[in-house]
């Protein structure tokens, strides 16, 4: 009989009155819906239609409504999926769900399966890159394309992890507790060394407290120890097109090479933006979405 995930069952029960409450409050600026998948009741806001589709998803301690700008810009060139990981925002994760590449990649291809995407550009950021990374290995076929930001190879992730996450996230239920109790003081311990000392982090700040405030999850915890659990080279991929986006101004990626990627992904083209932090794609959408716009292979859809 295999033995309960301790830390996976926490991490659910504390995030378990995320969406209800997130249900009861007031309607959010951007129209977003359940869906049930076997991972996660994950929170999504889909514009629709039948342009080319494109699935993006916040690196936590962001959440959909950071994306409002990024969505907007996007919207007369791609059918647009944002939801939030599991464990993250108002998706509340399932008793089985650990923040391994292989959940989060499952849950990831439940969610397109249900909202009738049959393959799409996965533009998501940071560790959210590797679920991305494995959608592509596990299901080729599925994925059009991969535009990722800040995200290394999983090797130099570790590194990152023992440099840069307090040794205590590390440690299985005790960092699920801590990680809840302390989410607002890390959610804006991380804005002030992950964005530009020139950039003023209150605006990512206001929205991701007001998540917080209203419930909303940050299971860092989880994420660092399910990326740590994985070997160092999970995340592989040939054949699949592939853009990231990296930025120099991020002091927490201080000692990470922007191509450090290539590593796991040695066809990638790697694009260095100067004047970014850990966020490119909210930082610069504009850029973001020229990127994505020049790796079509046709021409863009006119609103």
């Amino acid at each position: 009989m295999e033995m309960p995930n301790w830390s996976a069952w926490l991490d659910a029960w504390l995030s378990a009155g995320a969406v209800r409450r997130a249900r009861l409050a007031p309607a959010a600026a951007l129209p977003v819906r359940w869906v049930d998948t076997p991972q996660a009741a994950v929170r999504v806001f889909d514009s629709g239609g039948d342009k080319p589709c494109i699935v993006l998803s916040p690196d936590g301690p962001n959440v959909i409504e950071h994306y409002a700008e990024l969505i907007a810009l996007l919207m007369p060139h791609y059918r647009v999926l944002c939801f939030d990981m599991p464990g993250f925002g108002f998706s509340a994760p399932g008793t089985t769900y650990d923040h391994s590449l292989q959940r989060g990649a499952t849950g990831m291809l439940e969610l397109m399966d249900q909202l009738g995407v049959a393959k799409a550009t996965l533009a998501l950021s940071c560790a959210n890159g590797f679920y991305a990374i494995r959608v592509a290995q596990m299901a080729p076929q599925r994925v059009e394309r991969l535009v990722l930001s800040q995200t290394p190879s999983l090797a130099a992730m570790h590194r990152w992890t023992d440099r840069v996450v307090p040794k205590v996230l590390k440690v299985p239920v005790v960092g699920q507790l801590l990680s809840r109790v302390f989410r607002q003081k890390m959610a804006s311990a991380w804005y002030r060394i992950a964005l530009p000392k020139t950039t003023d982090p209150e605006p990512f700040r206001r929205v991701s407290h007001h998540a917080l405030r209203c419930g909303g999850c940050f299971s860092l915890a989880g994420v660092v120890q399910g990326l740590l659990r994985e070997p160092a080279d999970a995340a592989r991929l040939h054949g699949i097109p592939c853009t990231v986006l990296w930025g120099t101004q991020d002091r927490s990626h201080k000692f990470t090479s922007p191509h450090a990627i290539q590593h796991d992904v040695p066809h990638a083209e790697v694009v260095v933006l100067e004047a970014c932090g850990h966020f490119p794609d909210l930082e610069d959408p504009q850029r973001f979405v020229q990127a994505l716009l020049l790796g079509r292979t046709e021409a863009p859809t006119q609103a």
